[in-house]
């Protein structure tokens, strides 16, 4: 026999079940938020492409064969380290940060953007390259449409070696800084150069307008 409510007269099973409801529907909201903040939070350099970008583009499909270790190592260490710098392609960065990048982003850590979780991106190495001219456009895909303040553009110096020299600010070379772009999830802007050839890295900072939130990446380019 089902025990009643005293105050209500109503069985405690008839009870449970609206509150079982709504712990169902609470969970599911919160399920939903912790799914889509992520998908629509950040974005990343597509082109030339960066090196987690580049590794997820090429491998995220098919990155347990075996045969990425031979193919492309640099982005075979770089999922045995921690794939998840490769599924969070476009988390890559810090807060707060000021406007003071070279001070608090020491050499050797450009690349991950000082942090630990992508240091694999930091490894000198035959990264895949993708081929340039001196004149060039950055494209950044930005889910959430942030806008930027504006994007700081570097190139590694001619005769520095990205397959056996870790990268630090004395190893690049200023290129421009851009404007402000209003929010849209694809921004492209042109950069000019000269007297680059061969292998070499792009570095390129995005400060978003929405936060003070600060990117860094390493694309691998070759100047044709």
């Amino acid at each position: 026999m089902r025990k009643k409510s005293p105050l209500t007269g109503r069985s405690r099973a008839s009870l449970r079940r609206p509150l079982r409801a709504i712990v169902m529907l609470f969970a599911v909201v919160v399920g939903a938020l912790a799914w889509s903040t992520p998908a629509q939070a950040h974005g990343t350099v597509v082109g030339p492409a960066t090196r987690a970008y580049q590794c997820w583009k090429t491998w995220g499909n098919n990155h347990t064969n075996p045969a990425m270790q031979t193919q492309d190592p640099m982005c075979w260490q770089a999922f045995q380290a921690n794939s998840d710098t490769m599924w969070n392609w476009m988390s890559a960065l810090r807060d707060g940060l000021g406007g003071q990048f070279q001070a608090r982003t020491p050499d050797g850590t450009l690349c991950s953007n000082n942090l630990s979780r992508n240091a694999s991106l930091d490894k000198p190495g035959p990264w895949k390259t993708n081929t340039i001219g001196n004149n060039f456009s950055v494209q950044l895909y930005d889910q959430a449409s942030h806008g930027a303040d504006y994007f700081k553009v570097y190139v590694s110096k001619q005769g520095f070696n990205p397959k056996t020299q870790t990268l630090g600010w004395g190893n690049l070379d200023f290129i421009t800084q851009t404007g402000r772009f209003a929010p849209s999830q694809n921004i492209t802007f042109p950069v000019r150069t000269s007297g680059y050839t061969g292998h070499h890295i792009l570095f390129v900072i995005w400060q978003a307008s929405h936060l003070d939130q600060a990117y860094m990446w390493c694309s691998d380019v070759n100047f044709a």
